[in-house]
């Protein structure tokens, strides 16, 4: 008996073996990117009044990341351009599943958060571009589908460095006893933007920032790099040319990881991916301002040169892996909204007088429109959360313009650690500040499509995220 229970110990520690030798060699990855670059009719959304782009001065793309452990795949995608609501994202989530099986929950998408790119959804007073938001959900999906395609055996491996020097909370307290005017035109709000900074009513930050950034490094089995997929919670940089497309800094560190890595002119291409982080009331002017660099470009460069330092530091300390499992979930969090009374679209009706939006420049002039629009929407909308797990790795996604400290909670709460957010990701529904940052004011807070969720919109999602990731676990 004690010689048949040592032979079965020994046949069941080779079984187990097996398993791992067998699911170690079945991880495989594929990348892959494609252009979407618009014409030079379309508009550029990002700022109040639509520019319209004269001048491509780099390229943008859809880049894809496939990951398969043998039983689950799992797809990411970055859209270079500055918002995509739910609609376009389901419908590329649509062609997906229909060109490559891959249901909704397996498939994550989110934007980089240029300010310098295609129009496809309306913000503000810049209105999308029909054609190239239509067009759209197809050069999304011919990305996942090329990066299917370039599945092979691959390794993984994770960790995260620190670039705290580029992130500033740009909602800056008003100094007591000082009265700053909005660019509403308002009185009586406890913050404001940087935007106009330096300013005499400069205060101190009302939140804190996320200095993080997290990279998910993926290798061929020959130790080559596949791809790389970094993310960082900035939201933009923006010191571009005048009408020029551009992916901002997270196209220059792309390109940049790729030279660092030594990954140029593969077959098939190295792709290098930035995820915007949670970076809703974060920039990189600080508060005495410096956002205008003299020369185009300048600050975009230096942004993505010493994240990509920093990155290329992390990946020097890397142990890859093949025996890691993959899963999924998504969930949906139903949330109110913030709508105007009768009397408030009525005001809002006497200041925009039936003008076209063409005729429309002013920020009160903005404001009013919003209003009338936001009259419109239902009293609550169902956003949808997903999350993913790559061995021990939590990834969340955000559908919107997220607060640092909201993403910093969620690393606190999280059953799955390490963790990342992706902001942006799935849908827009603009600025989702936390509770505690709707008394203070200023733009995030304004009840604008940019701004028209309930104040405990945050609270609910993170609650519904930790229970999806539980569930994942």
């Amino acid at each position: 008996m004690k010689l048949l229970s040592t032979s079965v110990a020994i046949f069941t520690m080779s079984l187990v073996c097996m398993t791992t030798i067998s699911g170690a060699a079945e991880f495989r990855a594929g990348a892959a990117k494609s252009c979407i670059t618009p014409s030079l009719t379309t508009p550029i959304n990002g700022d109040l009044t639509p520019i319209v782009a004269k001048h491509v001065h780099d390229d943008l793309f859809v880049r894809a990341l496939v990951l398969d452990d043998g039983a689950t795949r799992l797809v990411y995608a970055l859209v270079d351009t500055c918002v995509l609501d739910r609609p376009v994202f389901d419908e590329a989530k649509k062609l997906v599943q229909q060109q490559t099986g891959l249901a909704s929950e397996q498939v994550m998408m989110s934007c980089a958060h240029t300010h310098s790119g295609g129009s496809a959804v309306s913000a503000h007073l810049s209105e999308a571009d029909p054609a190239y938001r239509a067009w759209l959900p197809g050069r999304i999906a011919d990305a996942i589908r090329c990066a299917v395609n370039n599945l092979a055996p691959a390794q993984v491996s994770w960790g995260s460095g620190s670039v705290p020097q580029h992130v500033y909370c740009r909602r800056l307290a008003i100094k007591p006893g000082m009265t700053y005017t909005n660019q509403l035109g308002a009185t009586g709000e406890r913050a404001k933007m940087n935007w106009d900074s330096p300013h005499p009513a400069d205060g101190e930050p009302t939140g804190p920032t996320d200095p993080e950034v997290f990279v998910l490094s993926i290798r061929h089995a020959d130790g080559r790099p596949l791809a790389l997929l970094a993310n960082y919670s900035l939201h933009y940089v923006g010191d571009v040319g005048p009408g020029h497309i551009s992916a901002d800094y997270f196209g220059v560190f792309a390109d940049r990881i790729q030279q660092l890595l030594g990954a140029d002119r593969q077959d098939p291409p190295f792709v290098g991916i930035l995820s915007n982080g949670t970076s809703g009331d974060i920039n990189n002017w600080g508060a005495k301002g410096g956002h205008a660099s003299p020369v185009p470009y300048t600050n975009i460069r230096r942004v993505a040169e010493d994240v990509a330092q920093e990155v290329l530091k992390v990946v020097q300390g890397l142990k890859y892996r093949r025996d890691v499992t993959l899963g999924a979930r998504l969930g949906e969090c139903v949330v109110t909204t913030r709508r105007p009374s009768a009397a408030e679209v009525e005001k809002a009706r006497d200041v925009v007088a039936g003008r076209p939006v063409s005729q429309l420049k002013t920020w009160q002039e903005d404001y009013a429109r919003e209003q009338i629009i936001l009259s419109e929407y239902p009293a609550e909308i169902s956003m949808p959360l997903q999350v993913f797990r790559i061995g021990e790795l939590g990834i969340a996604a955000w559908p919107g313009e997220i607060f640092a400290a909201s993403g910093l909670n969620l690393k606190q709460q999280t059953p799955v650690k390490p963790l990342f957010n992706i902001g942006l990701a799935n849908g827009w529904y603009g600025y989702i500040p936390p509770p505690e940052q709707f008394p203070w004011g200023a733009y995030e807070t304004w009840r604008m499509r940019t701004s028209f969720l309930e104040t405990n919109a945050a609270t609910k999602m993170t609650a519904k995220f930790v229970e999806l990731l539980k569930a994942v676990k």
